[in-house]
């Protein structure tokens, strides 16, 4: 079955001088694929279940609110399961700029994260760190 597929009407305004100066105004409308159902990824491994389109994480079928950073770095980890990430890449990658300041930033996110999809944060079975590497999420975990 074929998935459908969402558009979007955009309208553009065009300004343009004419020959004597004066301002046109050209009404376009572009309608844009959105591509909602096609480009999401909806990931589960082991009890965990991330959902891109719609931004929510499930534990066992239980919604688990995080805030939008916590999103972000969750989901980098998952859709990378295996890879291990610096505290720097992670926040170069999430904030979208280089870091100068204190990382600190980062573990708080990743310790909150812990607090909501682990069973023991001290002892992360989802997210683990190894010390003067990085991060990682754990793929061991196989899917369901």
């Amino acid at each position: 079955m074929k998935q459908g597929v969402e558009f979007k009407k955009v309208e553009i305004i065009e300004r343009i001088t004419d020959s004597n100066g004066n301002v046109t105004e050209n009404m376009l409308t572009v309608w844009k694929n959105l591509n909602l159902n096609n480009n999401s990824a909806n990931l589960c491994i082991g009890e965990l279940e991330v959902c891109e389109s719609k931004r929510q994480v499930k534990k066992n079928e239980e919604h688990i609110y995080l805030t939008f950073y916590e999103f972000e770095i969750l989901f980098l980890l998952v859709k990378n399961p295996g890879r291990f990430f610096s505290k720097e890449q992670i926040y170069d990658i999430i904030w979208n700029e280089p870091y100068s300041g204190d990382y600190n930033v980062v573990m708080r996110h990743i310790c909150n994260i812990r607090e909501k999809i682990e069973d023991d944060p001290g002892q992360p079975l989802y997210i683990q760190t190894v010390r003067g590497v990085g991060y990682r999420f754990n793929g061991n975990l196989g899917s369901e």
